[in-house]
């Protein structure tokens, strides 16, 4: 059997209507007589965010099952000021700002990294950091600021560019650290009263890099449950199942329904490399605000590869717009249609707020797969 058919085979396997049923057979039994809502679950990553709503788990799970998007987009909760200040070196002529797509149509306070382009800022999209090294070579004359955003999934492959632009004495390039970690911005939402979760549906993308055991601080401190789960349908429902199951035991532990992928100690290889070049810092996270420990920032002893320490500009007054709601939905206390913006002004293809930007901004899901408001 060819190698592509076999691996349509393999996600067949995660897709079967029958035992998807059966799940959700399962679920309607164990959640008879609870009342609705009763158990909110936020999941945290973007990816699993449009795989609910795609395969319409979202929809058919039993009412007393919420289901809250939580920050899940790294795009999303990138803060203003730092936005600004990558657009600042873009206006700067000596200036190449290169970056990932998702990041070039994000509004900041005046303006985005695509409408600076447009009127003449050297601002490239990027498909790996490896490219943005490969435009420092071929432009010597430019200073190359990187704009490296992401979780812990991406943060090793920033890292590794800044240790081969080290080995290579790119004396023209350097990186502006958007980085951020995924357990503590989830210590912030267990212990917000407002949300009253009862368990978090933990990323998979993250948990490959970080391993299990990083989510329980998160349950020993907040008695909070914690499943990882795949992208599957059967994965996803396996996993709600998981944290409904630990929810009516009055349990809290970090399980993985993705163990065929995630394992306790994590990609030891891929942490090294980041605790190499990054330390834990403050950070600002959109609709959040500062979660202290939850950024990383290159190290002392890789500061000429640091922008902001190398290359320092000032971006303009940082500003909110006051319509946009961004900072609720990524809290987890509204959902997008509950915007005024929502539809009306604020749509994929002229975004106000981060949310709509990327397509796994719950926003931009809402727009897509359905904008009804949870009973």
């Amino acid at each position: 059997m060819a190698a592509d058919s076999s691996g349509m085979r393999y996600t067949k396997w995660f897709r079967d209507g029958d035992i998807a049923r059966g799940l959700f057979a399962r679920l309607e039994e164990m959640l008879s007589g609870v009342p609705a809502a009763a158990i909110p679950l936020m999941e945290v990553c973007g990816t699993h965010t449009v795989a609910l709503f795609r395969s319409g788990i979202r929809r058919a799970l039993p009412k007393a099952a919420r289901l809250i998007s939580g920050p899940g987009c790294p795009v999303c909760v990138t803060p203003n000021v730092l936005i600004d200040k990558a657009i600042a070196y873009a206006n700067e002529p000596e200036f190449i700002v290169t970056t990932f797509g998702d990041m070039m149509r994000v509004p900041g306070s005046e303006t985005s990294l695509e409408k600076a382009r447009g009127v003449g800022a050297d601002v490239r999209i990027v498909y790996s950091t490896m490219d943005a090294l490969e435009t420092a070579r071929e432009n010597p004359d430019k200073k190359v600021v990187f704009f490296g955003i992401g979780f812990e999934t991406t943060a090793p492959t920033v890292a590794a560019a800044i240790i081969q632009a080290r080995a290579e004495k790119l004396n023209n390039f350097a990186v502006v650290s958007a980085h951020k970690t995924v357990p503590a911005a989830l210590e912030a939402l267990a212990g917000n009263p407002e949300l009253k979760l009862k368990g978090f549906i933990c990323p998979g993308h993250v948990s490959v890099i970080i391993g299990s055991r990083a989510y329980l601080p998160i349950v020993e401190t907040y008695n909070m449950p914690c499943v990882i789960t795949g992208f599957e349908p059967l994965d996803l429902l396996q996993g709600i199942m998981m944290l409904v199951e630990q929810a009516l035991a009055g349990r809290a532990e970090v399980r993985s329904q993705y163990s065929r992928a995630v394992s306790e100690e994590g990609n030891r290889k891929a942490l090294d490399l980041m605790n190499k070049v990054f330390e834990p810092s403050d950070s600002i996270w959109r609709g959040i605000g500062p979660i202290p420990g939850s950024g990383l920032a290159i190290r002392e002893e890789y500061a000429d590869l640091d922008a902001e320490a190398r290359w320092p500009v000032a971006p303009c007054a940082t500003r909110e717009n006051p319509g946009c709601r961004c900072a609720e939905v990524l809290m987890g206390l509204i959902e997008p249609p509950q915007c005024a913006l929502f539809k009306k002004v604020c749509t994929p293809e002229a975004p106000v707020g981060a949310c709509m930007v990327s397509s796994e901004g719950t926003c931009a899901a809402y727009f897509k797969y359905g904008d009804e408001l949870i009973d």
